[in-house]
C-alpha cells in the first residue's frame, strides 16, 4: 500500500525535456467530486455551495463547467469527520 499524500502537497514528475509537470490535477469536475464522495452528480450540484464546497464556473450557459479545487475538497471533507 502506498503512503497517502497530504492534499496540500503537489507530486510532481519530470518529463524528458527535465521540465516539472504535475501529476495530480488541482481543479476536479463534477463528476469526479461524486465519485469521490459516493454521491450523484445532481447532488453535488444542487448541495455543495450550501455545505460550503465553493466551484469555480467556467464557460458560459449550457456548455459552462464547474471545477472544484481538490485541496479545498479534501479540507472540507476532513471538516466532516465524527468525533
Amino acid at each position: 500500500m502506498e503512503p497517502q499524500s497530504h492534499p496540500d502537497e503537489t507530486r510532481t514528475n519530470i518529463d524528458s525535456s527535465g521540465r516539472h509537470r504535475s501529476a495530480e490535477p488541482l481543479l476536479m469536475d463534477t463528476s469526479e467530486v461524486a465519485a469521490m464522495l459516493n454521491m450523484s452528480t445532481s447532488w453535488v450540484y444542487r448541495e455543495a455551495s450550501k455545505l460550503g464546497l465553493k466551484g469555480y464556473k467556467l464557460g458560459r450557459g449550457r456548455n459552462a463547467k464547474v471545477l472544484y479545487k481538490r485541496a479545498e475538497i479534501f479540507k472540507w471533507l476532513e471538516q466532516q469527520k465524527v468525533q
